[in-house]
């Protein structure tokens, strides 16, 4: 499978966008009934926009992925992640009831 820039794959961020989009659309359901007391209307609202903003939010992504501010160099991913490490194999160990000294 492809990576882009070898952060995430193409299918990693399509199941994002449409995860985040069913959150998004009951949001949009919720606020349309308010605001219209219809639910056919809040549904055609919600429906309509599922599609449209899963598509945006997929290329909204795939644009940021190529924004370099925000990104570690590998070398200091590397660094914080073997920093990291010894702080997460304690927190498995104690959350087994093992003890991690």
């Amino acid at each position: 499978m492809f990576l882009f820039r070898g952060v995430e794959s193409h299918p990693r961020s399509f199941v994002k966008a449409v995860t985040w989009r069913a959150l998004g659309s009951i949001d949009t359901f919720v606020l349309s009934l308010i605001y219209t007391g219809n639910t056919s209307a809040a549904g055609a609202i919600a429906g309509t926009e599922v599609f449209t903003k899963i598509f945006l939010f997929y290329f909204h992504e795939r644009i940021w992925s190529l924004v370099q501010w925000g990104h570690l160099a590998p070398a200091e991913a590397g660094i914080e992640a073997a920093e990291a490490e010894p702080e997460r194999e304690a927190l498995a160990a104690s959350s087994h009831g093992a003890n991690p000294h």
